[in-house]
């Protein structure tokens, strides 16, 4: 596994105030700490509902925490003070929460004109909907993309919260935080509010499916189309123990490399040019993989470009030999955890601190962001 390093990161001297939610707010923060940014999150009394251990929550790493009551008479003053100070701020409350206490991008712009004012939230800062609470599985359901996902004539897959929270909104609020803050930093830039929603972001995932379908090239319905699992050369098949081999030979060469290991004779091979003949291959396919293992096939088709990989378990990915040899994973503060990505040739990213503890930091951010204030809120449980 990689270790833990100590570089800069590529957004080294960027200050960043998250105000402490749960979803894809926190994740957002987290990415932009791997990458080097001062990440100081603002944590209420009491802590979060997440429910596990904050020392184990990996997407506190890399941040401070300062305890702050938004609702007693200072705590607004005290996040105002640090929004004049920050790059960015980060929130992932309901529409209008920031406003009713006193945070919302009107006083905090006010403050600090150059600032980006990141929103996260599921249905967006409008809509007939954006006062409604959701998770995950309800925007990703709306937006068509969860519709995609699973067999043919059975109910769509959950692809846990991995496709709307993560995907569909914090990588499109870190996008566009970043976005902003180029343009806050350019001549005659400004400040301004990042609206992203998890609903607008999944929906932009699919923005290649929708040509496709616009062309006759997709089907909208699942498991009927070359990427959903409805062609015998790009599914998920289970082998003699019972674990999974995917299979993702598209392209021809490939597809005869495979067909060659797998060990199926020319004419079953030859279904791949007819979709009137998939159900006959599949069929062929899955019982060629009920014949071994997955160690077994794992062995068979590694080093080959048959597009074969093994089905692994979270607690077994980290382990696999590619993965391992870069360094995809590492453990760090009692966690086997994924490691900072993407990678960066001059100012890599790194762990350099282990999650956050709710209001551990307050000495250390009042000092180093030159803001005594937050050391008379709310009792602070020290500094690290």
């Amino acid at each position: 596994m990689a270790a833990a390093g100590t570089g800069p990161g590529p957004l080294a001297g960027v200050r960043v105030v998250e105000l402490a939610g749960i979803g894809p707010g926190p994740f957002a923060a987290m990415l932009l700490a791997d990458l080097g940014a001062d990440v100081v999150r603002v944590d209420r009394p009491g802590g979060q509902a997440l429910g596990i251990d904050p020392a184990l929550d990996v997407t506190g790493r890399n941040k401070r925490s300062v305890v702050v009551d938004l609702k007693a008479p200072e705590g607004p003053a005290a996040v105002l003070g640090l929004a004049e100070r920050a790059d960015v701020l980060i929130e992932g409350w309901r529409p209008g929460v920031a406003e009713r206490l006193g945070v919302g991008p009107v006083p905090c712009l006010a403050r600090n004109p150059k600032l980006v004012y990141g929103r996260m939230t599921g249905w967006g800062q409008d809509g007939p909907l954006a006062a409604s609470a959701g998770h995950d599985i309800g925007y990703t359901a709306v937006t068509g993309a969860l519709g995609m996902i699973g067999p043919a004539g059975g109910p769509p897959a959950i692809p846990a919260n991995l496709l709307g929270d993560y995907a569909g909104g914090s990588l499109y609020l870190v996008v566009g935080v970043l976005a902003a803050l180029h343009h806050a930093r350019t001549e005659g830039g400004s400040g301004q509010v990042v609206d992203a929603a998890v609903v607008d972001g999944t929906s932009h995932l699919t923005a290649m499916i929708h040509g496709m379908l616009a062309a006759g090239a997709w089907q909208d319905r699942r498991g009927a189309n070359l990427l959903d699992g409805g062609c015998p050369f790009y599914g998920v098949y289970e082998t003699a123990d019972g674990g999974w081999m995917a299979v993702g030979a598209l392209e021809r060469p490939f597809y005869d490399e495979f067909a060659r290991l797998i060990g199926l004779d020319e004419r079953t091979a030859a279904g791949r040019d007819d979709p009137a003949r998939w159900d006959g291959l599949r069929g062929a396919v899955a019982a060629r993989f009920r014949t071994r293992t997955r160690a077994e096939w794992t062995e068979v088709f590694e080093g080959t470009d048959a597009c074969v990989a093994p089905v692994l378990s979270l607690r077994e990915a980290p382990a696999h030999p590619h993965l391992a040899a870069r360094g995809t994973y590492t453990e760090y503060a009692g966690a086997v955890q994924p490691a900072p990505a993407p990678r960066f040739s001059a100012t890599p990213g790194a762990l350099r601190r282990p999650p956050a503890t709710p209001g551990a930091d307050a000495a250390e951010v009042a000092r180093d962001w030159d803001l005594p204030a937050l050391m008379s809120g709310p009792r602070q449980e020290g500094s690290r």
